[in-house]
């Protein structure tokens, strides 16, 4: 409790704290992306509890991290080199997880620009439900896994007091599960928009692969075309809008 109270009086340390909760809700955005996209694939009475499990097991994974901050920070450790480059078991996973994301996105953009027949239902063109709970779960365990070692290796990186990491983990985690069900239902409706965040977890993918290679991606960069990105599109919808309202009149 002295330690906690120390710690609450010291200035530099709310500003730690600061910083490192806007870096993990940053951080967040490619979990919670990732979540929307494929929790969208389940049935509609499925998507919001998927959601909410998923976020809910990357605090676990977060949190069960945090404990163990000795040993994570041994992933960082080299344990073998191939050409000069030296690899840990932290850029393993990042190569690893890096490589599923580019998958992922890859395999649903194709059903996107040409879906399967058994994929799209003869009536009214609706939209069958192409993954199982237990699937989309999995998937998600694999990559909030891989989101959570990088965000606690961040966290590590910025402050070395635990409680101010476990403060800074669940004030981000808390927001993520407040944006998840409007940031999918948006992400549902906006069929141009699922393009653009698939588009989004390509450019992660491969940002994460680069990270496991030891090619430094500065995340200032990726949030910029992202945002930008997104202004476009944000455009492109209101164009589309407004062009729809005078065809009516």
């Amino acid at each position: 409790m002295d330690t906690l109270l120390t710690l609450a009086a010291d200035p530099a340390i709310w500003a730690a704290l600061g910083a490192l909760i806007a870096m993990e809700v940053v951080l967040g955005i490619d979990n919670l992306i990732f979540i929307s996209i494929l929790t969208n694939k389940l049935p509609e009475h499925q998507r919001s509890k998927g959601r909410r499990i998923g976020i809910g097991v990357a605090l676990i994974l977060r949190l069960a991290l945090l404990s163990t901050v000795a040993f994570i920070v041994t992933l960082t450790a080299p344990i073998f080199s191939v050409f000069g480059q030296a690899f840990s078991w932290r850029d393993l996973i990042l190569i690893a997880g890096g490589l599923f994301l580019v998958w992922k996105a890859t395999k649903e953009i194709h059903h996107k620009v040409d879906p399967d027949p058994e994929s799209v239902l003869a009536e009214g063109g609706t939209r069958a439900v192409t993954l199982s709970f237990g699937s989309a779960i999995f998937q998600i365990l694999l990559l909030d896994l891989v989101f959570s070692i990088d965000s606690i290796i961040t966290a590590v990186g910025m402050t070395e007091h635990v409680p101010v990491m476990v403060i800074a983990v669940i004030v981000a985690v808390l927001t993520m599960l407040l944006a998840a069900d409007p940031l999918a239902r948006f992400i549902d409706k906006n069929p141009t928009i699922v393009m653009l965040a698939l588009g989004f977890l390509l450019m992660i993918g491969g940002t994460l692969i680069a990270e496991g290679f030891g090619v430094h991606v500065s995340k200032g960069y990726i949030y910029a075309a992202m945002a930008f990105s997104a202004l476009i599109e944000a455009l492109n919808m209101l164009s589309r809008r407004k062009t729809r309202k005078s065809a009516r009149g």
